[in-house]
């Protein structure tokens, strides 16, 4: 049921880099990637410094990404991958061992396409692979937006946020629709629920998230999230 993804890439598989300290998981990671036609593991690492050694060897797709590693550990070879342009067609997955930890937006803001504890299901590894190497934001379900939005709000005291101004210059480049489109992205919509709330095509929302991440400077649709609320075109809801 995998073929048609293959077909997308040409028929090339996906390439995943594992990045994790302990070995037996790392295995048990190999043995499911590696059971999916359209992936295959190319590499694996102990710490982010080979991490990064790794992604510029084998120019793997998708990096599974543990945070918490000795030496280099994950947010700062997230940095260096997506600071890195040979490197930037890269996904970074981090992978935490709550959902709720306290360097997920740092490492969104690293560069990361998203997170994923690690005590997900085997189906919600493998599309969180998937959904990373197709460019899109990988938020998981448990932690998404609300999450981000209070650690947003944590990382500074006053009412604007860490990086904001820059933001909200680049954000007038933006016309009204591909704003309007942004707030939408923020909120975790998919293309297709963006269309349906805008009542437009799912092409047309593409369009214009593809505008959006060009005008920004963003690698990903996670790193509109991030750029949408230290913009403050999107506040935290203080619930």
């Amino acid at each position: 049921m995998d073929d048609y993804r293959a077909q997308e890439r040409g028929g090339a598989p996906i390439k995943v880099l594992l990045a994790d300290d302990q070995a037996l998981l790392r295995s048990a990671f190999r043995v499911l990637v590696d059971s999916e036609p359209d992936m295959r593991v190319v590499g694996e690492a102990s710490d982010g410094a080979q991490a990064y050694a790794l992604a510029r060897e084998e120019r793997a797709d998708v990096v599974l990404m543990d945070i918490r590693m000795p030496g280099t550990d994950g947010l700062a070879a997230t940095r260096m991958i997506s600071q890195d342009p040979e490197l930037s067609g890269v996904r970074v997955v981090m992978l935490t061992t709550f959902e709720v930890d306290e360097y997920v937006v740092q490492a969104l803001r690293a560069g990361a396409s998203g997170f994923l504890g690690k005590g997900a299901e085997p189906d919600e590894l493998l599309n969180a692979i998937r959904v990373a190497a197709a460019g899109e934001a990988l938020l998981s379900p448990a932690a998404t937006k609300g999450l981000i939005a209070s650690f947003l709000a944590q990382a500074g005291h006053d009412d604007a946020p860490a990086g904001g101004s820059a933001h909200a210059e680049r954000l007038a480049a933006l016309t009204g629709r591909e704003r309007e489109v942004l707030v939408q992205v923020a909120a975790g919509l998919s293309n297709d629920g963006i269309a349906a709330r805008l009542e437009v095509s799912p092409l047309t929302v593409k369009t214009h998230v593809n505008r959006a991440m060009a005008k920004l400077g963003a690698r990903d649709r996670a790193q509109l999230v991030v750029i949408a609320y230290e913009s403050g075109l999107v506040r935290p809801r203080a619930d």
